[in-house]
């Protein structure tokens, strides 16, 4: 492995065993279907798709929350399986969606930043002041907040400390799961700029999960399109927003963005809704709703087709399978 692939995913599947019922038995739900992906050191890989497509579970993953039933993660070449969970948090760690829901109410500033430090006992409490203090200056909040709580801070700035907590480790790899989403519009740039600023000055490589495709646009240098538990399309950003090949990124990219956060995906005008991930079409999931579909379509699934740099999950840019409908 190269040393600069900072994450690696090599056909990680994840698989649910749904309830369907007193008598009804379990049935599986293929949340994610043999995704491999590669970060490479300092990049933003940005994933786009619609709320059930298996995002949130990917980064759950990375997290070391959820094992994949299959496949393997590796970090700068560690695989996870083995080593635990603290491990893992020294090299990934996560900034949620909402920092007011993901920072504990009842602690200060300097708590909050100093819990990680605590948990891997990282050096000691005449230390942990100098790191605190660092760190605010390094999200840009003032130093008269570190004994402030959560509830006596804007949202913006409460993202700041979800920042700081996030990177007082010194992680490899960031995940950002709508980091954005929750904030303000006005506040939204602000943060955007910050994390693009840490990621230059720290040499971070971010997973950056997001429904707003204009903030994926700004920041990714990658990105990946996700549906029903498959990557369908990766690229670097500008091919993707210039030039997307899979039907379904096309349609994703076309849509009309929301003015509201909390509706998440815009719609994407297609015929019909997002299929039901516990009873998947057959052959490439995607073709009831695709306006390019063909009976092979339903009948056979698509794997990933090289298109340089990236590829894209398609029977219409498969050279084998169009040769052998003409």
């Amino acid at each position: 492995m190269s040393d600069d692939i900072a994450l690696e995913l090599s056909d990680v599947t994840k698989i649910y065993q749904i309830s369907q019922g007193m008598f009804g038995g379990t049935k599986p739900l293929r949340a994610l279907d043999k995704i491999s992906l590669q970060l490479r050191k300092g990049e933003v890989l940005g994933l786009v798709g619609e709320s059930g497509c298996g995002k949130s579970t990917l980064a759950k993953v990375l997290l070391g929350l959820e094992k994949p039933t299959t496949g393997n993660v590796r970090v700068y070449g560690q695989p996870f399986g083995t080593h635990d969970r603290r491990w893992i948090a020294r090299r990934i760690q996560p900034i949620f969606q909402d920092p007011y829901s993901s920072l504990n109410p009842r602690k200060s500033v300097r708590e909050i930043i100093t819990l990680p430090l605590k948990v891997h006992s990282v050096g000691d409490s005449s230390s942990w002041d100098k790191e605190v203090a660092k760190m605010l200056d390094l999200v840009g909040l003032p130093q008269r907040l570190i004994d402030a709580s959560p509830s006596q801070m804007s949202g913006g700035q409460r993202q700041r400390v979800a920042i700081a907590r996030a990177l007082i480790m010194r992680p490899e790899v960031v995940i950002c799961d709508e980091p954005t989403s929750a904030l303000d519009v006005s506040v939204q740039s602000q943060v955007l700029n910050l994390l693009i600023d840490l990621r230059d000055e720290l040499g971070l490589t971010y997973l950056f999960i997001s429904h707003n495709l204009a903030v994926v646009e700004h920041i990714a240098t990658r990105v990946a399109v996700m549906y029903l538990g498959r990557v369908i399309e990766q690229a670097p950003a500008a091919r993707i927003f210039d030039a997307p090949k899979h039907p379904y990124a096309s349609a994703l990219l076309d849509s009309i963005l929301t003015p509201d956060p909390a509706l998440g995906v815009p719609d994407v005008n297609l015929d019909g809704t997002f299929p039901n991930p516990v009873d998947p079409p057959s052959g490439c999931t995607f073709h009831p709703r695709c306006p390019s579909a063909t009976a092979l379509c339903s009948a056979k699934r698509p794997e990933p087709v090289e298109q340089a740099p990236g590829f894209v999950t398609c029977h219409l840019h498969d050279p084998e399978i169009q040769k052998e409908l003409t």
